[in-house]
């Protein structure tokens, strides 16, 4: 469960990048109820979304050479270089170095050694998202990768974070919560990419869950807003009912209504 105390290796920041910061911003208005306020010219093109006051999500245009539209899930860090090293170290690579974000925090992206991009916040006046886990805002974060093995030795040696293994005949899941935690602490999950989905062109990627009162409802509503379906809305039992979406620049997320909500 994702909360807003937030500690070491947690997520703490999720960002979109978009090649139209005005039509994406009106999508995610519409579909999650957000209200979007730019933070100025001397913030590149960058705002946040807010939902009853408090940020939910950040969104800003496109920088590196070659990029796409994505979500971008940062994980809290006490030191964002000494995190670069440990990126390196375990074979990741750095694609931003840390660099200072006015006097909010600082900020590093990289890339695991399966080809995921992540990023971590070093929090200082902006300590993280406002919000969590309500309706409409982050719930679950998830790391869809073709060599799992891998990942969860490179995320444990970057964060220290606990695996726990969740496997059947038909499915096997990681779940990843921070070191010494429990069920009440899970942060996100591990899930290999299959054939079909390679064979689709799913990259490695980690994916945002945004917890919603009605899947169903929001499905349509994201359809209508120009969005595209990835995978219908289904029941998984004891988790929720839940689809794949992308907007309309193809950025990837998820909406569940869980289980408990």
């Amino acid at each position: 469960m994702l909360t807003t105390n937030y500690q070491a290796g947690t997520p703490n920041w999720i960002d979109v990048g978009t090649p139209n910061v005005e039509a994406a911003s009106e999508f995610y208005s519409s579909l999650f109820g957000w209200e979007f306020s730019s933070l100025g010219p001397d913030a590149g093109g960058y705002g946040q979304f807010t939902l009853g006051g408090k940020v939910t999500a950040a969104i800003g245009p496109l920088t590196e050479d070659g990029a796409r539209s994505a979500w971008t899930v940062y994980f809290q860090s006490a030191d964002a270089e000494a995190t670069a090293r440990a990126v390196e170290q375990a074979g990741g690579r750095v694609r931003v170095a840390p660099m200072d974000v006015f006097d909010k925090g600082r900020m590093a992206a990289f890339t695991d050694p399966t080809g995921a991009e992540f990023a971590v916040w070093e929090p200082w006046e902006n300590t993280g998202l406002g919000v969590v886990t309500e309706p409409n805002t982050l719930c679950w974060t998830e790391l869809h990768t073709g060599n799992s093995d891998s990942a969860k030795v490179f995320y444990q040696a970057i964060f220290g974070w606990d695996v726990v293994e969740n496997s059947s005949e038909e499915f096997s899941y990681t779940v990843l919560r921070p070191a010494g935690g429990d069920d009440m602490t899970n942060l996100g999950g591990i899930m290999g990419l299959t054939d079909d989905m390679t064979a689709n062109g799913v990259m490695p990627h980690w994916r945002p869950y945004f917890e919603v009162i009605d899947c169903d409802a929001a499905v349509a509503k994201a359809e209508q807003g120009g969005g595209a379906v990835v995978w219908p809305a289904a029941d998984l039992e004891g988790v929720g009912r839940m689809a794949a979406l992308t907007d309309p620049f193809g950025a990837s997320f998820s909406v569940i209504t869980s289980a408990s909500a």
